[in-house]
């Protein structure tokens, strides 16, 4: 649906393939909730037609206004990536039309190899027409949440690698964990956190009003955002200021809020990155490995906070283990995603330093959000590349399939 934060949508000088309007649902079996539908089909609509019977997705971005072909192509992750892996693993099988005309059906079992580098490939082996999911059962659209708040990295780090242990402190582990951080904070609050911990809610954990339709959350009225912030409106000041008042309202506690709340609390507000003015904002985000997590996040921070760079969307995450995609995004650590305010050659500076910074401590960045990354950075962070390269050249030797993204990095065979 053209979201991606960086140029993975965009094909400078060619043309760009819109798929939204395929999104029929073609099939579904209530025994194994696997649904079959067309790539065009949104998040957002598996959600409308199936959480009233029941079933939800496996995994989910922070926005549910993402296609299935997109979400394949970019193997989005989202809270649970810890307990379940990414949107990959949960595919069962998909069509893929090739450079040459010809419809592949892939699968981890049929063109297995084609499968897995399709899965995180970014669009790049071919075009999805269908694909078979399966989605999970659920009792409600709702979630038992606790906000747990932690004065540092260290901290926050020390509880998450605990939830993915399994609870080792007498803790019962949670399916959906997400961290807001504080990017400006310094000293012995570097990193300061509010830990949010979820899962799904049973009935009989709702308010009673909840419980009489259980599959039928209220819907928000969406707000929007009417006009473009002007350049100065975001600052240190200003942005240390919300963060100050961000943390103090995450008050400790246990509450029950809808999946929409829960997921997709962007989605509400419409035209949301108008508040970063007519220059926009860069999004950054950063993995690393659990042996390198606690130096390489402090390096990162510290890094971002004495820049000033105002970010106050900063989200911190469990990973779980990588799967046998060569170019899937995540391995088992810990990710941190921010949005950086667009200051032009400052900001281009900067994240080059950062990305010196991750892989000095063996991280890597997603692809789906990137923007400035260079092919010797990308060609470092994924060892595997040479990997993909070779099944790109082998179903489109003359790259009929390209992007903005993949000439940048060296994503071409």
């Amino acid at each position: 649906m053209g979201r991606s934060y960086g140029d993975a949508a965009v094909d400078a000088g060619g043309t760009v393939v819109q798929q939204q309007y395929l999104d029929r649902i073609l099939a579904f079996d209530a025994e194994t909730g696997e649904v079959t539908c067309e790539a065009g089909v949104s998040l957002a609509d598996l959600i409308q037609v199936f959480l009233p019977r029941g079933f939800f997705l496996p995994t989910t971005p922070g926005t549910k206004f993402v296609t299935v072909g997109g979400a394949i192509a970019a193997d989005v992750h989202g809270k649970n990536h810890h307990a379940d892996g990414s949107f990959g693993v949960h595919v069962r099988e998909f069509a893929l039309l090739l450079a040459d005309g010809t419809v592949v059906s892939c699968s981890p079992l049929a063109e297995a190899e084609l499968f897995w580098a399709t899965i995180g490939g970014m669009g790049l082996t071919g075009i999805i027409l269908t694909a078979c999911i399966r989605l999970i059962r659920v009792e409600s659209g709702y979630f038992t949440t606790t906000i747990e708040r932690y004065e540092n990295i260290d901290a926050v780090l020390a509880r998450l690698l605990t939830d993915k242990a399994g609870g080792a402190d007498g803790r019962t582990p949670h399916r959906y964990s997400v961290g807001w951080i504080d990017c400006l904070a310094t000293g012995a609050s570097l990193g300061r956190t509010a830990l949010m911990l979820g899962d799904h809610a049973p009935v009989q954990a709702l308010p009673t009003a909840a419980q009489r339709a259980p599959l039928a959350p209220p819907i928000r009225r969406q707000k929007s955002i009417p006009f473009q912030a002007p350049g100065w409106a975001l600052n240190r000041w200003t942005v240390r200021a919300f963060n100050q008042i961000y943390w103090w309202s995450q008050r400790p506690g246990e509450r029950v809020i809808d999946y929409d709340r829960w997921f997709y609390p962007l989605d509400a507000v419409a035209g949301w990155n108008r508040i970063y003015g007519r220059r926009g904002f860069v999004q950054y985000q950063v993995l690393f490995p659990d042996a390198t997590a606690a130096a390489g996040l402090r390096a990162v921070l510290e890094r971002i906070s004495a820049a000033g760079a105002a970010s106050f969307l900063a989200v911190i995450k469990r990973s779980g283990p990588a799967n046998p995609s060569p170019l899937s995004f995540l391995y088992e650590g810990v990710t941190l995603a921010l949005d950086l305010p667009n200051t032009g050659q400052p900001l281009r500076a900067l994240c080059h330093e950062l990305d010196r910074l991750t892989l000095a401590h063996g991280g890597r960045l997603y692809l789906a959000k990137d923007a400035l990354m260079d092919a010797t950075t990308f060609t470092a962070m994924y060892p595997r590349r040479d990997e993909f390269l070779a099944i790109k050249r082998r179903v489109d030797p003359h790259n009929r399939f390209q992007s903005s993204l993949a000439r940048r990095v060296g994503l071409l065979g």
